[in-house]
């Protein structure tokens, strides 16, 4: 066994006198020792409850014949951190959440790994660190939120964030306002739409990494301290059978999460994430893959914010299983894919179904016949942009609008809120990229005010930051190359017509070459915006969002 290393022997008799001194026996030492990552914490509502989710993981480990070992990880509530300078260390703390895991799991030498977590950024930096270590690994979320009620209607985070919007431009009073804010988390759980913590939650089991449930299955719910529990019991096995990430995670696991972040409308965030974890696996997934998927895989629910369900409702439909069983008749999953309940994908399917048709439509009713997300190229986005087209209205799909250029989000929320936004303008917030921001914000903030003032069906939002999950409408993200690399986004000059053409993957800069290589010679350097502590650090070693924003070899 890998823990052999700091307990066998009598030269490690002072290790185990170590782990004497914190209660552990002789017994529960000559038992494999499972590592059991918790991300619990009082700051993040997904992560509130992380200790009852651990506490039946670690029974699930004993009743196997393991000894866990817990230990934490840090976590950024990405809806707490929105808006203000805290939104910078989100996205940055994914690659110190995966370096944190492997320093803790290389000093103590664990057979296997049970990983909790449940929100934005801790999900992708512990699969990050699952792929990077490949030893015996399983993930249990934490579950996501149930969705709020008002008057009988279901409402959600995002519910309140439009709500500022719409009391801005007296659309909604301050004491409806106040009603939403008390009502819309009614509880623990990563926010109960189809927002980035949701994402990859789903991601993790289709992928192959989750048992079946992890995605969907509400955080209050015993089903999920039972499926905790059987996270628990489960890693045993996959040790005993010496079943690691990367013969889980391999090209064609890939390729079906694509698929299924595809059917769902997932956050595009994804487009971030699933290929920063596949660079781990030694796998580099180009981002005109998912346009290659997104063109086979119909676009079969709408969950919020891009329809009225939310993940409970994907739950009692089915789940992430009924969703792979229905595009599986596509061919666009291989069911031959290893997962950690020990079967390949086809077993795991073979007793999956659909519930509720409204939630999970057939084939031949999709919402759209190509997928969620799609990557945008041209001359404003050499290096791709990206787009939730399952959240954008017909309408803006294709658009041609007027710039209006701000240096940073702050100076946009500004602007709109201010009401000097008007309908055709294309918004265009630069400087926020991953070495611009630093950190690459996420801007739900100007996304929602947009919907919440009723601007969303005529106004178009361009960034090299990043969006939410929960943004909706016509929000182009992580155009690449970013503007503190120079690229094209850093050229655009207030008044300039900007073509979108999400159809046809398109997105240019009506100026002509000649103009924009002037431009470019005119363009004064980048100075770093923070020059100290983590951040400036994370500057000078991240790369483009074009691949994951990872950090440089």
């Amino acid at each position: 066994m890998r823990s052999d290393l700091m307990k066998k022997g009598f030269e490690r008799a002072p290790h185990r006198s170590l782990f004497k001194a914190m209660g552990y026996t002789d017994e529960e030492l000559a038992r494999p020792l499972v590592g059991v990552v918790n991300s619990a914490n009082e700051i993040i509502p997904g992560h509130i409850h992380l200790d009852l989710i651990t506490q039946a993981a670690k029974a699930g480990v004993r009743m196997a014949g393991g000894t866990p070992v817990e230990f934490p990880v840090i976590g950024v509530c990405d809806g707490i951190a929105m808006g203000h300078e805290g939104m910078k260390f989100s996205l940055a703390s994914r690659e110190l959440i995966a370096d944190s895991i492997e320093i803790m799991a290389m000093a103590h030498p664990f057979d296997a790994l049970v990983f909790i977590p449940n929100c934005d950024k801790i999900i992708p930096g512990m699969l990050m660190a699952a792929l990077r270590l490949n030893i015996p690994s399983i993930f249990i979320s934490g579950g996501p939120m149930l969705a709020g009620k008002l008057q009988g209607k279901a409402v959600d985070l995002i519910s309140v964030f439009e709500g500022v919007g719409a009391v801005k431009v007296k659309k909604m009073t301050a004491a409806r306002l106040k009603e939403l804010e008390d009502c819309a988390c009614p509880g623990c759980g990563s926010c109960s739409g189809m927002y980035t913590a949701n994402s990859m939650n789903c991601v993790t089991e289709a992928i192959g990494l989750g048992l079946p449930g992890n995605g969907t299955i509400p955080a209050i719910q015993a089903a999920r301290h039972r499926l905790a529990k059987q996270a628990g019991m489960k890693i045993m096995d996959l040790l005993k059978r010496n079943i690691r990430p990367r013969d889980i995670a391999t090209l064609a696991a890939f390729k079906n999460a694509i698929a299924v972040d595809m059917a769902l409308g997932c956050s595009t965030n994804t487009v971030l994430h699933i290929p920063a974890i596949a660079h781990e696996a030694g796998i580099k997934l180009d981002l005109d893959l998912f346009n290659k998927i997104s063109e086979k895989t119909p676009n079969i629910c709408k969950l919020s914010p891009a329809g009225l369900h939310h993940i409970e409702d994907l739950d009692m439909a089915g789940g992430i299983q009924a969703v792979m069983k229905v595009i599986s008749a596509l061919g666009v999953i291989d069911e031959k894919a290893m997962t950690v309940t020990g079967k390949n994908v086809g077993s795991n399917l073979k007793n999956a179904k659909v519930l509720d048709n409204d939630v999970i439509r057939p084939l031949k009713n999709p919402y759209s016949q190509q997928g969620g997300i799609a990557i945008l190229r041209g001359n404003f986005a050499p290096d791709g942009a990206v787009v939730k087209q399952s959240a954008v209205a017909p309408a803006m799909q294709v658009n041609d609008g007027k710039a209006r250029v701000f240096d940073s989000e702050d100076d946009a929320i500004k602007a709109i809120l201010g009401g000097k936004i008007k309908g055709g303008d294309i918004v265009v917030i630069r400087y926020e990229g991953p070495k611009g921001g630093p950190g690459m914000r996420e801007m739900l903030l100007p996304t929602s005010a947009i919907v919440g003032m009723g601007l969303d069906k005529t106004v178009a939002l361009l960034t090299d930051g990043r969006f939410s999950g929960g943004t909706q409408g016509a929000a182009i993200g992580h155009i690449s190359p970013e503007a503190a690399e120079g690229g094209p986004i850093a050229l655009v000059k207030e008044g300039d017509i900007i073509s979108i053409d999400i159809p046809a993957k398109k997105l240019n800069l009506k100026v002509s070459a000649q103009e924009l290589a002037k431009r470019k010679k005119d363009l004064k350097p980048f100075k770093p915006r923070i020059t100290k502590g983590y951040l400036a650090r994370y500057a000078k070693l991240v790369t483009s969002s074009s691949t994951g924003a990872i950090f440089k070899d």
